[in-house]
């Protein structure tokens, strides 16, 4: 998990054998990376972040030609296909032309296509990116019935939080080419200690230094005009930071309360919400446009 162009989809390369490694040592399914290649590539399968079937084929055909390039024989192939469209329900479509699906149907029959061959780790490149909030809903249930199902090892690379809590066993959080965090979502979040009360101010450095003070402050992040402090029992203090303000005529303009998130997380360990660090990106590509434009 990690903003745009933090590394993630370099990772996942690097793993599929498509993209060699500058440094370390890697394996997957026992088979290193740099010398057992072959033998990689017959372990996983994958879901590229950008579309990969082909639009004037059939969804059967699509399959069909996927499990020929595996080498599958015809009956276990055919078998395979029918079990497979109808656990991500695209059997009824398997004659339609891909070009008639939409993103949701089309992600569904690549995640199928690459099981075709049984892989035992299946890699899903920002799987549900670009989809719609009910559709990207349907694929995460999707993904976790092949867990169950299939008891394949699925890796996933995301930015949306609330994927990386809802799917995964484990997270790592990877900001700037490193990973900084690897844990259980609920460890990470449970690492951060107690509830979280977030503080909007513009005095916000004031009011941090007045609520550190106290035995029950266990610890804060500044960022902006926001002071966001970490409490057991965050309910019960909300009132004594609103009554230290009072007191030292620190002006409050919003308190939140809630409990921690994948995206608390990411501000402990960088400093930055995802979404800046995202923006961030942004710009630089933006910038390097308009310089490859003036010259």
């Amino acid at each position: 998990m990690g903003p745009n162009g933090a590394g993630k989809t370099t990772t996942i390369s690097m793993l599929a054998t498509l993209l060699k490694p500058t440094s370390g040592e890697a394996s997957v399914n026992g088979f290193n990376i740099k010398t057992q290649k072959d033998n990689v590539r017959k372990s996983i399968g994958i879901v590229f972040q950008d579309p990969s079937l082909d639009e004037e084929l059939t969804a059967y055909e699509n399959m069909d030609f996927h499990g020929r390039l595996y080498r599958i024989p015809r009956v276990i192939r055919t078998e395979k296909i029918k079990e497979l469209l109808k656990l991500v329900e695209l059997n009824e479509r398997k004659n339609d032309l891909v070009k008639k699906f939409s993103g949701g149907m089309r992600r569904r029959l690549e995640i199928a296509r690459g099981l075709m061959h049984e892989p035992k780790a299946l890699f899903l490149d920002e799987p549900t990116l670009g989809l719609d909030p009910q559709t990207r809903n349907h694929i995460w249930e999707y993904i976790q019935r092949l867990s169950k199902e299939k008891n394949v090892t699925i890796i996933l690379t995301t930015h949306y939080m609330e994927e990386a809590d809802k799917l995964c066993d484990r997270v790592a959080i990877i900001d700037k080419g490193k990973i900084i965090a690897l844990n259980t979502p609920r460890n990470l979040k449970d690492g951060i200690g107690g509830d979280l009360i977030t503080v909007e101010t513009p005095d916000a450095e004031s009011l941090r230094s007045r609520i550190e003070e106290f035995p029950w402050f266990k610890s804060s992040k500044q960022h902006d005009s926001f002071i966001t402090v970490n409490v057991v029992d965050a309910e019960k203090h909300v009132a004594k930071i609103a009554k230290i303000s009072c007191d030292s005529d620190i002006e409050i303009k919003s308190i939140t309360v809630h409990k921690p998130t994948l995206e608390d997380v990411f501000l402990h360990f960088t400093g930055r919400t995802i979404r800046e660090e995202e923006a961030g990106s942004g710009e630089h590509i933006r910038m390097v446009h308009r310089a490859r434009k003036r010259r």
